[in-house]
């Protein structure tokens, strides 16, 4: 058979059982769901599907009032899709690389747009950072999740997880932290020597502050954000 051949790639790229359970990697950028009930997942990721499924776009107040205040109080939001069903659906973010969490009674922090999919027994929330001016195109916003079972997140390339600890907290760029553990709670620096050494009033002159004891993962990418709202 030829190196190049369609037998050849159809061989090399079909879509493969691994018996991992509810959320599979079929690819490092694509995630499988075996479904068998339902599941949420951010809204315009799903790439293809087989068997009975029905998407729903997240109701107006299928959260409450609570956090749908927030989403217009943010001016943006990770806009979510309910999948109900029996089979396999396929959702993507980009390109971006996936990473499969377990939780087990723990708390995260995830990024709104680093957001993918989560099972219904996660409990989650809309966290607003505190604002400064400038600071972000459109501001930062985060999703706050909690319990038992799996969530996806995504970022461009490979992740990278920093440790902190009481004595040696860790400083980032917003814009290109993902995700950290629900023991920590950031705060907003501004790097005065830094701001002046760049020439510009945002960017890496304003960092996240993490102290604790916890963790941080980061993307070797500044991802933009845009917000209806003006900062």
């Amino acid at each position: 058979m030829s190196k190049y051949s369609i037998e050849q790639f159809i061989e090399q790229t079909r879509q493969q059982d691994k018996g991992e359970g509810l959320f599979e990697l079929e690819t490092p950028r694509m995630l499988e769901v075996n479904l068998d009930g339902e599941v949420w997942a951010k809204m315009g990721t799903m790439i293809s599907y087989r068997g009975n499924m029905k998407f729903e776009r997240e109701g107006v107040f299928e959260h409450g009032l609570g956090k749908l205040f927030k989403k217009a109080f943010t001016g943006e939001g990770t806009s979510l899709m309910k999948v109900r069903g029996n089979g396999k659906v396929y959702v993507a973010d980009q390109g971006k690389k996936i990473s499969i969490l377990q939780l087990s009674g723990d708390s995260i922090y995830v990024n709104g747009n680093d957001l993918l999919a989560f099972e219904p027994t996660i409990s989650w929330d809309i966290k607003m950072m505190r604002r400064i001016a400038g600071m972000l195109s459109g501001g930062l916003f985060n999703v706050h999740l909690e319990g038992t079972g799996m969530v996806a997140i995504t970022s461009h390339y490979e992740p990278l997880t920093l440790l902190v600890t009481k004595n040696n907290p860790v400083y980032t760029d917003p814009n290109a932290t993902v995700a950290w553990s629900g023991t920590l709670e950031p705060e907003f620096v501004t790097d005065i020597t830094l701001k002046t050494f760049l020439g510009r009033g945002s960017g890496e002159s304003i960092q996240m502050k993490f102290s604790g004891e916890g963790f941080v993962v980061v993307q070797p990418f500044e991802e933009v954000y845009y917000s209806t709202q003006q900062s």
